[in-house]
């Protein structure tokens, strides 16, 4: 099973493939035979999206080979279906046959990466401000019976200096 979880962290078609084909059996007698399925078009779709990053002109036989799909017909359905849900921001060029990416613009330039650090600032001092609190309130309480058994003590001590009264 630890090859499995390589070729998903490798992202590694081919491998992936050639795993779940051994152990096919396996995996239909388990009942994660969907489970499979699924992994594989994870390591499609997040090596199209390295890809869309990566290259803004590129053949759909180069992605194909990128992807290691069979046909570039499967690449382009591949690529078609990830534009229309939205996993990149890409046009089929099919007279050309090729993808093209769309420019996503400079992150840096906007207040977007700005407005997320801060939230995640936000969230873990928070965090951490909730965790402190029963710290707090617990040396709260050590100093509050601390400040009693002074006071016992400083009674016990007049009363026993008045004479045991």
């Amino acid at each position: 099973m630890d090859c499995i979880f390589h070729a998903v962290g490798v992202r590694d078609l081919e491998l992936f493939k050639s795993i779940a084909e051994k152990l096919s059996r396996i995996f239909s007698s388990d009942w994660i035979h969907n489970l499979t399925v699924r992994l594989r078009h994870y390591i499609i779709r997040t090596g199209l999206r390295n890809i869309s990053i990566t290259y803004s002109h590129i053949s759909l036989d180069d992605v194909a080979n990128k992807l290691r799909l069979e046909t570039v017909a499967n690449a382009e359905s591949i690529v078609a279906k990830a534009i229309r849900d939205g996993v990149i921001n890409a046009t089929l060029d099919h007279t050309n046959g090729c993808m093209v990416s769309k420019e996503t613009g400079d992150i840096y330039s906007t207040t977007a990466l700005h407005m997320a650090f801060n939230s995640r600032i936000a969230f873990c001092l928070n965090m951490n401000n909730e965790a402190s609190v029963p710290t707090k309130l617990t040396q709260g309480k050590r100093k509050c019976r601390r400040e009693k058994r002074k006071t016992t003590r400083r009674a016990r001590a007049s009363k026993a200096h008045r004479g045991g009264r």
